[in-house]
C-alpha cells in the first residue's frame, strides 16, 4: 500500500501523548464488554430492553481525550489550539473554522433556513461511530433530502494508533477529498454508510487487519464517486489539518460529557444539535433507540421523516428536547 511520506516524528509524538489515555480506555472497554457477555437475560421484554442498552453502550467504547489528560499532554489552551488550526495552509474547501463539513439539500456549506443542525464528531475506526451511522444514516439521508435538517460532519483521526496503517487518517483524507471534488452530497452519505458497514469496518487494536487504499477506493466508487476522483483521494492532502483538529476538538468543553463516568471528557461519537450537546447517555434511561431518541430530540414524528414541509419543532435555534424529561 502506497502511503505518502509524512513527518514521522510529529506522528510519533502524537501517538505517544495519546497512548496513556487510549490504553486505559481500551482496558475499560474490554472489561465492559466482558461484563456484558456474562449477563443472562430471560424474558422477551427484558431482551428488548437489553438490545437498546447494548446499542447505547457502544457509544462509550472508546474514550477520546479527558480534560485533565489533554492538559497534561499539551500546555495549549483551546484558544491556542484553535489559532493553530486556522494557520494550517492546506484546509479542506468546505469545512468551517471549527472543522465542520455542512451538508444540506442545498449542497456543501449551505444550510437550510429554520432547520436544526445535527453535528456528528467521528473517527472512522470507532465502533460506536459505526453503530450510530448504521442506525441513523437512512433517516438522515431522508431528512436532508426533504430539507428537514442540516448535517454537520466532523472527521477525526485520533484512532490511527489502533491500526497498523493509519486507517483513520486515510479514510478521513479520502472523505475530505471527496467533498472537495464531488458536489453530490449523496455520494458522501453513501460513502459513510459503506465504510461504516459491519462487513467493511475493520476491528481495532490487536484484531486490526490492514485495509488497503484500493479497498477504500472501491467503497468510494460503489458510493457513486467517479474513478477519476477516487484515484486522487489518497495523497494525504489534509494530514496537517487532521492533526490540528485532533488537538483542538477534544479541548472544546461544549463537547464534553456533563455527567456520568465520562464527565469532563469527550468520546466519539459526540452529537450536538444546534450547537448544544445531546446527551445520548439518556437513551438508556428513556429506553429508546438512537433513531427514536434523535427524532424526539429534534421534535419530529417518525411518520414525518422525509416529508417535505414537515419541520422539526426545535427549528434552528432551540436546544435539543430532553429524552428523559421531554423538555
Amino acid at each position: 500500500m502506497a502511503v505518502k511520506n509524512r513527518n514521522t516524528q510529529k506522528r510519533a509524538t502524537r501517538a505517544e501523548r495519546r497512548a496513556a489515555e487510549a490504553a486505559a480506555m481500551k482496558a475499560r472497554a474490554e472489561q465492559m464488554e466482558k461484563e456484558r457477555k456474562q449477563q443472562t437475560i430471560i424474558g422477551g421484554i427484558v431482551v428488548a430492553v437489553l438490545v437498546i442498552l447494548v446499542a447505547i453502550g457502544a457509544f462509550a467504547i472508546y474514550h477520546n481525550m479527558h480534560k485533565s489528560s489533554a492538559s497534561q499532554s499539551s500546555d495549549e489552551t483551546v484558544q491556542q489550539s484553535y489559532a493553530k488550526l486556522q494557520k494550517v495552509k492546506n484546509t479542506p474547501k468546505y469545512v468551517d473554522k471549527k472543522g465542520g463539513l455542512l451538508i444540506s439539500k442545498n449542497g456543501y456549506g449551505k444550510s437550510v433556513e429554520n432547520a436544526p443542525t445535527v453535528s456528528i464528531y467521528m473517527d472512522f475506526l470507532c465502533p460506536g461511530c459505526a453503530n450510530l451511522h448504521r442506525q441513523l444514516d437512512e433517516d438522515l439521508r431522508k431528512m436532508i433530502d426533504a430539507g428537514q435538517v442540516n448535517l454537520d460532519l466532523h472527521f477525526m483521526s485520533f484512532m490511527d494508533r489502533w491500526s497498523t496503517d493509519e486507517y483513520s487518517s486515510r479514510v478521513a483524507n479520502a472523505a475530505l477529498y471527496l467533498a472537495d471534488h464531488d458536489s453530490d452530497t449523496d455520494h458522501m452519505i453513501s460513502f459513510l454508510e459503506k465504510v461504516y458497514a459491519e462487513d467493511f469496518q475493520p476491528e481495532e487494536g490487536s484484531n486490526y487487519k490492514s485495509v488497503s487504499d484500493a479497498k477504500i477506493k472501491e467503497q468510494m466508487i460503489a458510493a457513486g464517486v467517479s474513478q477519476e476522483v477516487a484515484d486522487k483521494a489518497f495523497n494525504r492532502d489534509y494530514d496537517e489539518w487532521l492533526d490540528a483538529i485532533d488537538t483542538y476538538t477534544p479541548k472544546r468543553p461544549e463537547l464534553w460529557h456533563d455527567s456520568g463516568s465520562y464527565k469532563g471528557s469527550m468520546t466519539t461519537p459526540t452529537v450536538t444539535i444546534n450547537g448544544k450537546y445531546w446527551n445520548m447517555d439518556d437513551l438508556s434511561t428513556s429506553q429508546q433507540t438512537i433513531e427514536d431518541g434523535l427524532l424526539e430530540a429534534i421534535g419530529l414524528k417518525k411518520e414525518d421523516v422525509g416529508v417535505t414541509g414537515k419541520m422539526p419543532s426545535i427549528g434552528s435555534k432551540k436546544k435539543p428536547i430532553s429524552n428523559t424529561t421531554g423538555e
